[in-house]
């Protein structure tokens, strides 16, 4: 093996979240088990649209009060894998706590290039944000969050700097998120995304981030690999500089796949953030 491909390893490894953990696949399972248990148990519309593309569909979790506050998560899986239906495992905690809830659906790659994805996730948040989504309520204010890649998607959002709130939106939280994407060309991921060096950069949000941003949360787990600890402290001092107002944690006990778990769980030091952002701004 030579020195290139020695370095190439290491950072393949360094951004392979899995890497960490023995038990994926339990979280997985229970990414897609809770999601299904929620759907059972709650009032939901599903396949709610929310732009042009088939992929532009969210499932909606009403809270009791339609005009109350409305939470869009962004699933992850790389910009390649998952989907909404994997991405609703936190809706009972929210919809418990008086927080309608909604996953959003996106089109992934090789389908769809990097730039497509987020101008697509872009478009369907600012569509929900307007109300020219046509949701069957009408939200006090909308909350985005996102985990993994959907965290680097939610982050690309807060770039349109127009609506009531900064950036439109009245807060986000990121979970474990890629906020610089050049590394990324370097690695196993880019072999479905096919960036090149433009569209890594116009496709990062790090070096973009307005004057005006929301409230965050931007969270990270103490057992993640060097790479995303690296990506959480250098958007978090990035943030603090432009301005805004962060919340920002590294989770004790928790790692890239479990951490999500916390959301909308008041007994969790991310759920009691993530809840407080939102409460707060009523």
């Amino acid at each position: 093996m030579t020195g290139r491909d020695t370095a190439r390893a290491a950072l393949d490894r360094d951004y392979s979240p899995s890497s960490r953990v023995l038990d994926l696949d339990v979280h997985l399972a229970r990414y897609a088990t809770d999601s299904a248990r929620a759907r059972a148990a709650l009032p939901v519309h599903l396949d709610v649209p929310c732009g042009p593309l088939p992929e532009q569909r969210l499932d909606l979790f009403p809270a009791p009060d339609p005009h109350a506050p409305l939470f869009v998560f962004v699933h992850g899986g790389y910009w390649q894998e998952l989907s909404k239906s994997e991405a609703a495992f936190a809706a009972r905690d929210f919809t418990a706590a008086g927080i309608s809830f909604a996953a959003l659906g996106y089109g992934l790659a090789p389908r769809f290039r990097l730039r497509a994805i987020t101008a697509a996730v872009g478009d369907s948040l600012r569509r929900i944000r307007t109300g020219r989504a046509r949701l069957p309520i009408a939200p006090g204010a909308v909350h985005l969050g996102g985990h993994s890649a959907g965290a680097h998607l939610v982050a690309c959002a807060l770039l349109d700097t127009d609506g009531p709130h900064p950036a439109g939106f009245a807060s986000a939280t990121l979970i474990s998120g890629v906020y610089d994407l050049e590394p990324l060309r370097h690695t196993y991921v880019n072999d479905a995304l096919g960036m090149d060096a433009d569209e890594a950069r116009d496709c990062t949000p790090l070096h973009r981030l307005p004057a005006r941003l929301p409230r965050l949360v931007v969270a990270v787990g103490d057992n993640e690999t060097d790479a995303f600890t690296a990506q959480h402290h250098r958007f978090v001092g990035a943030a603090r500089a432009a301005g805004a107002d962060v919340t920002g944690l590294v989770v004790p006990g928790r790692h890239h796949f479990d951490l999500p778990f916390d959301l909308a769980d008041p007994g969790t030091v991310l759920g009691a953030a993530v809840l407080r952002a939102v409460r707060d701004s009523r």
